[in-house]
Protein backbone atom coordinates (compact mmCIF):
# COMPACT_ATOMS: atom_id res chain seq x y z
CA UNK A 1 0.00 0.00 0.00
CA UNK A 2 0.65 3.66 -1.04
CA UNK A 3 -0.51 6.51 0.49
CA UNK A 4 -1.13 9.25 -2.20
CA UNK A 5 -2.38 12.90 -1.85
CA UNK A 6 -4.92 14.23 -4.01
CA UNK A 7 -4.81 17.91 -4.01
CA UNK A 8 -7.68 20.09 -5.54
CA UNK A 9 -6.86 24.01 -6.30
CA UNK A 10 -9.25 26.96 -6.60
CA UNK A 11 -7.06 28.42 -9.51
CA UNK A 12 -3.90 26.95 -10.89
CA UNK A 13 -2.83 24.55 -13.10
CA UNK A 14 -4.22 24.05 -16.63
CA UNK A 15 -8.22 24.78 -17.15
CA UNK A 16 -10.67 22.66 -16.27
CA UNK A 17 -13.41 22.12 -19.10
CA UNK A 18 -15.89 23.79 -16.89
CA UNK A 19 -14.56 26.42 -15.56
CA UNK A 20 -17.05 28.69 -13.28
CA UNK A 21 -15.73 29.43 -9.93
CA UNK A 22 -17.67 27.82 -7.03
CA UNK A 23 -18.87 31.68 -5.75
CA UNK A 24 -21.12 31.70 -8.94
CA UNK A 25 -22.71 28.27 -8.35
CA UNK A 26 -26.13 27.65 -7.02
CA UNK A 27 -26.56 26.48 -3.34
CA UNK A 28 -28.10 23.40 -5.16
CA UNK A 29 -24.68 22.65 -7.38
CA UNK A 30 -22.32 23.31 -4.14
CA UNK A 31 -24.82 20.79 -2.51
CA UNK A 32 -24.34 18.34 -5.10
CA UNK A 33 -20.35 18.59 -5.28
CA UNK A 34 -20.20 18.12 -1.16
CA UNK A 35 -22.22 15.02 -1.66
CA UNK A 36 -20.51 13.23 -4.68
CA UNK A 37 -17.21 14.26 -2.39
CA UNK A 38 -18.70 12.35 0.45
CA UNK A 39 -20.12 9.77 -1.64
CA UNK A 40 -16.46 8.99 -2.91
CA UNK A 41 -14.79 8.80 0.35
CA UNK A 42 -17.30 6.38 1.99
CA UNK A 43 -16.57 4.37 -0.81
CA UNK A 44 -13.12 4.36 -0.29
CA UNK A 45 -13.52 3.78 3.30
CA UNK A 46 -15.22 0.88 2.41
CA UNK A 47 -12.76 -0.78 0.42
CA UNK A 48 -9.77 0.65 2.88
CA UNK A 49 -8.53 3.19 0.62
CA UNK A 50 -9.60 6.45 2.51
CA UNK A 51 -7.16 8.16 5.02
CA UNK A 52 -8.57 11.40 5.01
CA UNK A 53 -9.82 14.81 4.10
CA UNK A 54 -10.83 17.94 4.31
CA UNK A 55 -12.10 21.25 2.49
CA UNK A 56 -10.24 24.90 2.86
CA UNK A 57 -11.15 28.11 2.73
CA UNK A 58 -9.53 30.09 0.20
CA UNK A 59 -8.43 32.88 3.11
CA UNK A 60 -4.91 32.60 4.25
CA UNK A 61 -2.03 33.35 6.44
CA UNK A 62 1.63 33.13 5.45
CA UNK A 63 3.77 33.04 8.37
CA UNK A 64 7.73 32.62 8.97
CA UNK A 65 10.11 32.58 11.58
CA UNK A 66 12.48 35.37 11.52
CA UNK A 67 14.26 35.11 14.63
CA UNK A 68 13.04 35.87 18.24
CA UNK A 69 9.98 37.46 19.05
CA UNK A 70 6.66 37.66 16.78
CA UNK A 71 7.04 36.19 13.58
CA UNK A 72 6.17 38.20 10.15
CA UNK A 73 2.94 37.41 9.22
CA UNK A 74 1.04 38.65 5.75
CA UNK A 75 -2.79 38.37 4.27
CA UNK A 76 -2.12 36.17 2.45
CA UNK A 77 -2.42 33.78 0.00
CA UNK A 78 -3.26 36.97 -2.33
CA UNK A 79 -5.60 36.87 -5.49
CA UNK A 80 -2.90 37.10 -8.02
CA UNK A 81 -1.44 33.49 -6.39
CA UNK A 82 -1.28 30.60 -9.04
CA UNK A 83 -2.04 27.99 -6.77
CA UNK A 84 -4.57 28.02 -3.87
CA UNK A 85 -4.94 24.74 -2.38
CA UNK A 86 -9.20 24.22 -2.04
CA UNK A 87 -8.97 20.89 -0.26
CA UNK A 88 -7.10 17.54 0.04
CA UNK A 89 -7.64 14.04 -0.02
CA UNK A 90 -5.25 10.69 0.96
CA UNK A 91 -5.87 7.76 0.01
CA UNK A 92 -3.66 4.57 0.52
CA UNK A 93 -3.84 2.15 -2.78
CA UNK A 94 -1.81 -1.11 -4.14
CA UNK A 95 -0.34 0.81 -6.82
CA UNK A 96 0.27 4.20 -8.90
CA UNK A 97 -2.56 3.07 -11.23
CA UNK A 98 -5.35 2.91 -8.62
CA UNK A 99 -4.10 6.21 -7.61
CA UNK A 100 -4.66 7.52 -10.82
CA UNK A 101 -7.73 5.97 -11.52
CA UNK A 102 -9.14 7.74 -8.19
CA UNK A 103 -7.90 11.15 -9.05
CA UNK A 104 -9.46 10.49 -12.41
CA UNK A 105 -12.74 9.81 -10.86
CA UNK A 106 -12.50 12.56 -8.33
CA UNK A 107 -12.50 15.10 -11.20
CA UNK A 108 -16.10 14.25 -12.39
CA UNK A 109 -17.29 15.70 -9.58
CA UNK A 110 -19.74 17.96 -10.64
CA UNK A 111 -20.08 21.90 -10.75
CA UNK A 112 -22.43 24.62 -12.27
CA UNK A 113 -25.04 22.97 -14.01
CA UNK A 114 -24.16 19.70 -12.32
CA UNK A 115 -21.94 18.93 -15.31
CA UNK A 116 -18.89 17.16 -14.34
CA UNK A 117 -16.16 19.62 -13.18
CA UNK A 118 -13.07 17.23 -15.76
CA UNK A 119 -11.15 19.42 -12.80
CA UNK A 120 -7.19 18.77 -12.83
CA UNK A 121 -6.28 17.10 -9.62
CA UNK A 122 -2.30 17.50 -8.57
CA UNK A 123 -2.00 13.45 -6.93
CA UNK A 124 1.13 13.67 -4.66
CA UNK A 125 2.80 10.32 -3.21
CA UNK A 126 3.96 10.20 0.10
CA UNK A 127 7.43 10.12 0.89
CA UNK A 128 8.40 6.60 2.45
CA UNK A 129 12.16 7.50 2.78
CA UNK A 130 13.90 10.60 2.73
CA UNK A 131 15.84 11.46 -0.31
CA UNK A 132 19.16 9.77 -0.80
CA UNK A 133 21.63 12.26 -1.58
CA UNK A 134 24.81 11.06 -3.91
CA UNK A 135 27.98 13.53 -4.90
Amino acid sequence: MAKYLLLKHYRGGPTPVHDVPMDRWAQEEIADHVQYMNDFAARLEGTGEFVDAQALSPEGTFVRYDGEGKPPVTDGPFAETKDLIAGWMVIDVDSYDRALELAGELSAAPGAGGRPLHEWLELRPFLTAPPTVTE
